[in-house]
């Protein structure tokens, strides 16, 4: 019993190891057996797929319910897998939601980070104006599969990149990260998005996943509530310039020449937005180079890729389509490893600017197409950007993806080489079995012509390390396809770390991934709730 409440205490119970084909019955009786008691009420907080070792099984975290539960506690306080069910719950906006209305704020970008931002200013009453340069996500989609699959002309202002749900809407929607979490906000981010349509398994899968199928519906109904509350979302408002007065940035001008003013402005402009990092630039607001990465999308039949991890179990209803993930730390002083991984899923073109072709992977939440991909990636770093700029590692991703678009035909089409023929220096000149996934088409060439050296080598290298936890691997048929340039954005904006303002100008609010604080759909959410939360402590009083 918790004495502060006089509630039931809620066990944890983690590390529970059932078979693939267990019964409901089957879990309830492993849990009654750990807890060595005749009665258990339990939900499934988590469930994780383990394949290492040659092994697969699944792996449970359940909260619990049971009578004595002091006694059982006692009776097992040598077990740190049987504990008091930590409290998670998210308090930050309860502290500061009633605020001063005072003067609205404005959201560049609604990607995540946005969306997400924008949600909690929403919720506060603060009427939150949110501006993105691309469209709303079904018209995007129009666009950008219009582009892929029926020579429509690549469209800069609605791409992979730019539009309503960020580049995260055309992935594998991924929704873990390895932030660290005290306050929470990742299980209410999680829940949010089933509210607004995603599907409830995320809540209890270790590594979900919502596709990009389901992810245009949430990014759709989150806008929906912005808009009920008051906020406005105003689509194709693409931020040209932006006014600073006294040290203070006191509003955006958009390319149409309209000024909108605002307080905070804040920025979750995605990895990609080079044009505004220019403009910020250009007023003096500081840069720090960062490292990113880049490298290839690697594609093997999906096939192969659930014997490698599930053996017997492959193909398994239950298991549905295998991810992978390795790290291979190689001669070359540098390490390569796997990007945002798209089991049954399907290479794209990403690219945000004309005359350049970008990789990427997605999947839709069925994760039924024919082959797996992932990036097969090499970081980079200041010292190999060739100058001291601070956005000299945009010059540098620019430089690889011009490479690409000319030696993929200067038409979009991507430059592709098997593997077999990459690891032996010579150029491919047609399909083996594994089919290319990428639209509108791939060329046959040699990667040497698109790729640095140092990174060529690190991949060569990296494979033989990569087939020993992953026989199979090194495929000859295997695909690769150039190039992919778009991890993470190669610069941070300087912001203080209790206020998140940036360090030198009031009211511009830097977040999410294009200005370095995050690195995917959870982790860019749950950064711009911080700045949100920043904002509504000001205001409170």
């Amino acid at each position: 019993m918790d004495e502060t409440t006089g509630s039931p205490l809620m066990l944890q119970v983690s590390q529970l190891k059932l078979p693939v084909d267990h019964s409901e019955a089957e879990l309830r009786q492993a849990l009654l057996d750990r807890l060595q008691v005749k009665e258990a009420a339990y939900t499934i907080k988590q469930r994780a797929i383990d394949a290492r070792r040659g092994r697969v099984h699944f792996s449970y975290t359940l909260l619990v319910e049971v009578k004595h539960e002091a006694d059982v506690l006692k009776a097992h306080q040598d077990d740190t897998q049987i504990v008091p069910a930590p409290d998670e719950t998210y308090r930050e906006f309860d502290s500061c939601r009633h605020v001063h209305a005072g003067e609205r704020p404005v959201v560049v970008g609604t990607g995540p980070c946005g969306l997400f931002a924008g949600l909690l200013l929403a919720r506060a009453g603060l009427k939150p104006i949110l501006l993105e340069r691309g469209k709303a996500a079904g018209d995007r989609a129009r666009d950008v599969t219009g582009f892929w699959r029926r020579g429509w002309d690549f469209n800069p202002e609605s791409n992979v990149q730019y539009g309503e749900g960020g580049a995260g809407t055309f992935s594998d929607g991924k929704l873990y990260t390895q932030i660290r979490d005290r306050e929470h906000r990742i299980p209410w981010i999680l829940k949010e998005m089933v509210a607004a349509g995603a599907p409830e398994d995320i809540l209890i899968k270790a590594r979900p996943h919502i596709g990009t199928d389901r992810l245009i519906k949430v990014v759709r109904h989150i806008r929906e509530e912005i808009i009920s509350l008051g906020g406005e979302v105003r689509f194709g408002s693409r931020v040209s310039d932006v006014v600073i007065e006294k040290g203070s940035l006191r509003a955006v001008v958009l390319a149409d020449g309209s000024v909108i003013e605002g307080s905070p402005i804040i920025f979750g402009i995605g990895h990609s937005s080079r044009d505004t990092f220019a403009m910020l630039h250009a007023h003096g607001i500081p840069f720090d180079p960062k490292p990113f990465s880049v490298g290839v999308r690697i594609e093997h039949p999906q096939r192969l890729v659930d014997q490698m991890l599930y053996g017997k179990w492959a193909g398994h209803e239950r298991l549905g389509s295998a991810p992978y993930k390795f790290v291979a730390h190689c001669r070359t002083g540098r390490s390569a490893y796997s990007f945002c991984m798209c089991p049954g899923g399907l290479v794209v073109a990403a690219t945000s600017e004309p005359g350049m072709v970008v990789t990427n992977g997605m999947s839709s939440y069925a994760r039924a197409e024919a082959n797996a991909n992932a990036g097969f990636m090499v970081e980079v770093g200041p010292q190999d950007y060739g100058d001291a700029h601070p956005l000299a590692g945009i010059e540098f991703q620019r430089q690889i993806e011009r490479r690409a678009y000319e030696t993929g035909g200067s038409n979009y089409h991507a430059p592709a080489q098997l593997l077999g023929d990459f690891l032996a220096g010579r150029a491919s000149s047609s399909q083996g079995s594994v089919k290319p996934s990428y639209e509108p088409g791939v060329v046959w060439t040699d990667l040497r012509e698109v790729l640095p050296e140092r990174v060529i080598a690190t991949l060569k290298e990296a494979v033989s390390h990569i087939n020993k936890s992953l026989p199979g691997f090194d495929l000859a048929d295997a695909v690769l396809t150039a190039a992919e340039t778009r991890s993470s954005a190669p610069v941070r904006i300087p912001r203080d770390p209790v206020t998140l303002e940036c360090t030198s100008l009031k009211n511009f609010y830097p977040a999410g991934e294009g200005a370095g604080y995050a690195g995917g759909i959870i982790s860019a959410a749950a950064d711009g709730m911080r700045v949100a939360e920043a904002v509504l402590k000001a205001r409170v009083g």
